[in-house]
């Protein structure tokens, strides 16, 4: 409570000053979780250290970071390498090793200096310039001033072949924002407390708040968490001028791609392109006869790979077994393949209208449109396991009922663990809560398992050893 006043208190200052300065540009200035993980990184680093933050284009990254400089540093300089001119980048290929001369000529080309002891300089998009990145190692050990680098998975994996990757690096993740921070961006402070409550306590809402929730999770599904598409929901936009923002978005990553794919064929493009189809497929295993009969796992890996860690799309693994070392036993061969962020799957859904009726988007938020709302629902379920810090397994079995005769095909969903024990989750789209996947698990492994989970559309309910819990 004591960090997230002293956020909001720094954030209003924030807000205030720039009022004074009559600042005429927008500003999407969201409460992020990642903040406290600054504030954090800044204490425990105390300089000895750079931070990156990694993430897909269009989170929020260069926002959170510049306010956060703004806010916790006497003064701060952004360095931009999509727009810094050639002399800038000439600086830190000929001067590196002179740091007085690379300060000197710095502050001349950007003709400002850093004033007081506790200053930070940011480089955005440093995947653009990997002699930046390389150049932290000897800036952190000079000591003067703090970094914080931040960078477009899509091409950073990819631009640091010729360069040696510095061990002074802090690398954190950022993902679009999750129902927690959709419901600050509205104002909302109450919900997520109910809902924490109600799951702590293992006690229903009732059907009225249970309704108000399942409407506004909707609500955040569509929009998705997108910065710039939540900040449009937000002023009040239409959900067709909100559905124009998301189709920019996956224009630009389409276009980056493609510019970052050519050597590949642009298999990783069309890795991405066929998502939304993949995920209609049973069970939501990717086949490649979708991309291409003649299409094989082998020629794709490092397409799918580059998908992946880009956090432009989240894979899920099968394992063999469902042991605690789940990565032991991860057959990769075998994987589903979810958008990183929901909305943007929502769009993609519905890409070939040229124009999405507002009328759409209101019968999606209240289940009343005639699609497979399961893997939206699915999709949504990886998004936020992932943002929460878990990797993505499922696990799919052989097991003959005692009251048959042939051996069927069953799958768990997701798999992850809890202090030590394995935990099943179970995604459903409805109010069906059927559970013989589970049941017959436990049977054929004999686990001793920490929880087992059903996630569906209906209220909290404890049965039968299981918590079957709400999607939001």
């Amino acid at each position: 409570l004591f960090v997230e006043n002293y956020i909001t208190i720094k954030l209003i200052k924030r807000w205030f000053k720039q009022l004074m300065h009559c600042r005429k540009e927008p500003i999407m200035l969201f409460k992020r979780k990642l903040y406290q993980k600054l504030l954090k990184w800044k204490e425990i680093s105390a300089g000895s250290s750079a931070l990156l933050i990694e993430g897909a284009r269009r989170i929020g990254k260069s926002t959170i970071v510049e306010e956060f400089a703004k806010a916790e540093y006497d003064d701060y300089m952004l360095l931009d390498f999509a727009r810094e001119s050639t002399d800038i980048k000439d600086n830190f290929i000929n001067n590196i090793n002179d740091l007085d001369t690379f300060f000197r000529n710095l502050f001349l080309l950007k003709g400002r200096s850093l004033h007081g002891k506790n200053c930070v300089i940011i480089f955005d998009e440093v995947q653009l310039f990997p002699w930046a990145r390389q150049a932290i190692k000897y800036l952190v050990q000079d000591g003067r001033y703090e970094y914080i680098e931040t960078g477009s998975l899509i091409s950073i994996h990819k631009n640091v072949q010729n360069i040696l990757i510095p061990s002074e690096e802090y690398k954190l993740k950022m993902y679009p924002m999750d129902f927690e921070e959709f419901l600050w961006a509205t104002d909302d402070t109450v919900s997520y407390e109910a809902i924490k409550d109600a799951f702590i306590k293992r006690k229903p809402l009732g059907d009225s708040i249970h309704r108000q929730l399942m409407n506004k999770f909707r609500t955040y599904m569509v929009v998705g968490g997108m910065p710039q598409a939540v900040d449009a929901y937000i002023a009040g936009k239409d959900f067709t001028q909100i559905d124009f923002v998301k189709r920019n978005i996956l224009s630009l990553y389409k276009e980056d791609l493609y510019k970052y794919d050519s050597e590949n064929n642009q298999r990783a493009s069309i890795i991405f392109r066929t998502i939304p189809e993949q995920l209609e497929n049973k069970n939501s295993h990717f086949k490649f006869s979708l991309i291409d009969k003649n299409a094989r796992y082998q020629n794709y890996i490092n397409a799918v790979n580059f998908v992946a860690e880009s956090m432009i799309g989240n894979e899920c693994i099968h394992v063999t077994k469902p042991e605690i070392a789940l990565e032991l036993f991860a057959d990769r061969s075998n994987f589903k393949l979810y958008m990183g962020d929901t909305g943007l799957l929502v769009t993609q859904i519905m890409k070939s209208q040229d124009n999405v009726d507002e009328n759409i988007y209101k019968s999606l938020i209240f289940g009343k449109l005639g699609i497979n709302q399961r893997m939206i629902i699915e999709n949504m379920v990886a998004q936020m396991l992932k943002a929460s810090g878990h990797d993505l397994y499922f696990h799919k079995y052989r097991y003959t009922p005692s009251d048959e005769s042939n051996e069927k095909k069953y799958e768990i969903d997701f798999l992850t663990v809890k202090n030590k024990k394995i935990c099943p989750i179970e995604v459903k789209s409805s109010s069906y809560t059927s559970h013989k996947s589970f049941d017959y698990f436990v049977k054929k492994y004999q686990l001793k398992m920490q929880d087992r989970y059903i996630i569906y559309t209906k209220d909290l309910m404890q049965k039968d050893n299981i918590l079957y819990i709400p999607i939001y």
